[in-house]
């Protein structure tokens, strides 16, 4: 039974890494691990802890929208910046970037959607002369990568909030 306590509490550590990098699962992790020591454990004492994972992970969904957009919204990027930054994010994961031939799925998970967006945003902002229109196009991608990147570490900190409350409330079992 320790053996699997602590394996879980890894699983959890995992999680909150998880919460922070992209493409690494990190609240549903959390969640996962809280429910496995529930099945095995009858579910004796998980109430906060399994609230709290459950509110964890419904928080970290809408974070994630909310902080693209409000990056977005804050540098005043279009709606297609915001496709190019989740077409970005996707070619960067699957390593399908031409400029990206090293360094990854974590790699191209950072650069695709700053890569996207910036030729969503120059491809929108068609009207425009070429220096004003890269400028804005620059803006838009950096505005929406700075407010994933402040969402995900708002992520991990709530994933480490539910890992806590999950250890404080199991401890010593």
């Amino acid at each position: 039974m320790i053996i699997l306590y602590w394996l879980l509490v890894l699983v959890m550590l995992v999680g909150i890494i998880g919460a922070v990098v992209p493409a690494i699962p990190g609240s549903s992790l959390i969640l996962a691990a809280i429910l496995i020591w529930g099945l095995v454990n009858g579910f004796t004492g998980l109430g906060w802890a399994l609230g709290v994972a459950i509110a964890v992970l419904l928080f970290s969904i809408g974070i994630d929208f909310l902080s693209s957009y409000l990056g977005a919204r804050q540098a005043g990027a279009s709606r297609w910046g915001q496709i190019g930054a989740v077409v970005g994010f996707f070619l960067g994961f699957l390593g399908l970037l031409p400029t990206l031939p090293v360094g990854g799925p974590l790699v191209g998970i950072i650069f695709g959607p700053l890569i996207g967006a910036v030729i969503g945003e120059f491809l929108y902002r068609g009207d425009l002369a070429f220096v004003p229109r890269i400028k804005l196009a620059f803006r838009a991608g950096i505005g929406i990568v700075a407010g994933t990147l402040i969402g995900n570490l708002i992520q991990g900190a709530l994933a480490a909030v539910a890992v806590v409350v999950f250890l404080v409330t199991t401890w010593p079992y």
